[in-house]
C-alpha cells in the first residue's frame, strides 16, 4: 500500500516505521528537518520536508496515488484541515487522524473522521488497571467507547439465567464459553460458576455490570 504519514514526532515516526517494516510504501512529511531523526536508521521510506497544509507538498508526497493517510501531528487543527483536503480534493480512501488534545475531540467528530485519541484511551486504560474491577478488557473499539470484556462467572451467579443479568442495551452478553467450548448465548441458559463470559458494554453498561459482580453488603469484595 502507498501510505502517507504527516508528522514525524515520536508518534508519527513509530507509526511510519511499523508501516514500512510491514512492507508498505511509506512517505512521511514534517516541516522540521530535525524531526526525521526520530526515525530508525533502517527506515528507507520517502522523507519530505514541508508544510502539509501546502497542496504542493502533498503532491510531492504522492497524495494522488495514496491508499491511506495518517495525520499524526501534535496540532489538532492541522490534522483536521489536511484530512479534509485529502478527502475532498484528492479522494484518499482511508484517512485516520490523531486527536492530540481530548477537548478538541468533537471537532473531529463533526468532520466524521476516523480518530485515534491516544490520551483518552491511555487515561481510560490506566484507570481500569489502577481500579482493578475484576473485569479484563479483551478488545477495545473506537477510542474505548465500547469494549469487549471477559468475565469469569462468580459463585453468586451460579444458577441465574442470562436474562436476569443481561438485558441488552448498554451491556450485552455476546458469547459464553464452558468446558472450552464457546457458544452464542441463549437468554434462558443457566450460568455455572467458572463459565467464561464475553460481554460488550459501554462505560455506563460496565458500571452496572460491576455492581452485579459484587454481593450486596460485602463492601465490594470480589469473588
Amino acid at each position: 500500500m502507498n501510505i502517507i504519514v504527516v508528522g514525524c514526532g515520536r508518534f508519527g515516526a513509530a507509526l511510519a516505521y511499523r508501516l514500512y517494516k510491514s512492507g508498505n510504501n511509506v512517505t512521511i512529511i514534517d516541516r522540521n528537518p530535525d524531526a526525521f531523526d526520530n526515525l530508525p536508521p533502517d527506515f528507507l521510506g520517502l522523507m519530505i520536508e514541508g508544510d502539509a497544509l501546502s497542496q504542493d507538498v502533498l503532491l510531492r508526497a504522492g497524495i494522488e496515488k495514496a491508499d491511506s493517510l495518517a495525520l499524526a501531528t501534535n496540532s489538532d487543527a492541522i490534522n483536521v484541515v489536511v484530512a479534509h483536503i485529502a478527502r475532498e480534493a484528492f479522494h484518499v480512501p482511508n484517512i485516520v487522524v490523531r486527536n492530540y488534545d481530548p477537548k478538541y475531540r468533537a471537532l473531529f467528530e463533526e468532520f466524521e473522521l476516523q480518530v485515534v485519541s491516544s490520551v483518552s484511551w491511555g487515561v481510560q486504560r490506566m484507570e481500569e488497571i489502577l481500579l482493578d474491577s475484576g473485569l479484563r478488557v479483551a478488545f477495545s473499539l473506537g477510542n474505548g467507547e465500547v469494549k469487549i470484556y471477559e468475565v469469569i462467572t462468580p459463585a453468586h451467579w451460579q444458577g441465574k439465567k442470562i436474562r436476569e443479568l443481561f438485558s441488552g442495551g448498554e451491556c450485552t452478553l455476546i458469547a459464553l464459553t464452558r468446558a472450552g467450548q464457546a457458544r452464542l448465548p441463549d437468554q434462558d441458559a443457566v450460568l455455572e460458576e467458572g463459565d467464561v463470559l464475553h460481554i460488550s458494554a459501554t462505560l455506563k453498561g460496565i458500571e452496572c455490570l460491576q455492581a452485579k459482580l459484587f454481593r450486596p453488603g460485602e463492601g465490594g469484595a470480589r469473588h
